[in-house]
């Protein structure tokens, strides 16, 4: 017989403990991708139980770990999830009352071009966490998106030495030509100031409630992106850059304008328990962020 601390000897402090477990466990899950076909994704899973029983010294993380990687043959989803977490107190009944889990890993979408006839794939960070407790399983979602956001204030400081450029250039003239214009317009003369944009990242966590029996990830990525419509791009021709610089003068938006678009876009899903979005925007005037959180407002719920 192998001796067997955790079992055998007595915690040297007694008290009982939220979560112990592991993180970072190296896993593959099977997703589907857009043709239907189940691949195999590289995730890291954190895999927890609580510890209910303030005289036992520690749980069983190999029984942990042995029943996530048995686990894992099936599609992902939940499922998968749900079985892991009633194995999970299965295998700890005496000491445990709660299971947690938590997935992480890229959600890979081939994304079209703005106009040309192109296509490249995106890669979408995402987490999924689900924890058991009383019989019942609470779901999160969280999705990281990557987009541009246009500075308003810096388009119209840069709107207003391109009409002091112009008086400047044409001041006294009773008449001009539409040729005249158009050539101004084209020259370097014009260039006079450029509106910054910075890559942004907006932070999306969503709980759901009991009446979705999905994890609805393309959903909110969909919503959301569309919500915002400066998504940053796969491949891009000229015409797909200058398709991208008109999206972003049509949506200029400081961090809080960002995360009001999508606070609107997930409000507008079904089966949303509560949320939190946090919109950063990576200043390229500043050496600091620009950050706007907001949150369903839930009651003892998710906090800014």
């Amino acid at each position: 017989m192998l001796p067997d601390v955790a079992a055998d000897a007595a915690p040297i402090v007694q008290g009982k403990l939220n979560r112990v477990g592991m993180s970072g466990i190296e896993v593959a899950i099977r997703l589907r991708d857009a043709n239907g076909d189940v691949i195999r994704t590289p995730a890291r899973v954190d895999a927890y139980v609580s510890l209910d029983d303030p005289e036992v010294k520690g749980i069983h993380m190999s029984r942990l770990y042995l029943c996530l990687q048995d686990s894992l043959d099936d599609e992902f989803g939940r499922a998968q999830i749900e079985t892991i977490l009633q194995r999970f107190l299965e295998t700890h009944s005496d000491i445990s009352a709660t299971s947690y889990l938590r997935f992480s890993y890229e959600l890979m979408v081939r994304r079209e071009s703005l106009l040309s006839d192109h296509s490249a794939w995106r890669s979408y960070p995402v987490k999924i966490e689900a924890w058991s407790s009383g019989g019942k399983v609470t779901y999160r979602v969280h999705v990281r998106l990557t987009y541009s956001s246009a500075c308003p204030c810096s388009a119209a400081l840069a709107r207003q030495l391109l009409q002091q450029q112009f008086e400047e250039q044409f001041f006294g003239h009773h008449w001009l030509s539409t040729a005249s214009v158009l050539n101004w317009l084209g020259s370097n003369e014009t260039l006079m100031a450029v509106p910054h944009s910075q890559r942004s990242h907006a932070d999306i966590t969503i709980e759901l409630d009991g009446q979705r029996d999905d994890l609805p990830i393309d959903e909110l990525i969909t919503c959301t992106e569309g919500a915002l419509n400066t998504a940053v791009q796969a491949a891009v021709k000229r015409t797909d850059e200058q398709e991208f610089a008109r999206l972003n003068g049509e949506n200029l938006m400081f961090c809080e304008d960002a995360a009001r678009r999508l606070k609107n876009a997930v409000d507008s899903l079904e089966g949303i328990h509560d949320y939190r979005i946090q919109a950063s925007h990576f200043e390229s005037l500043h050496p600091h962020d620009a950050v706007a959180i907001v949150t369903k407002g839930v009651p003892g719920g998710l906090t800014a």
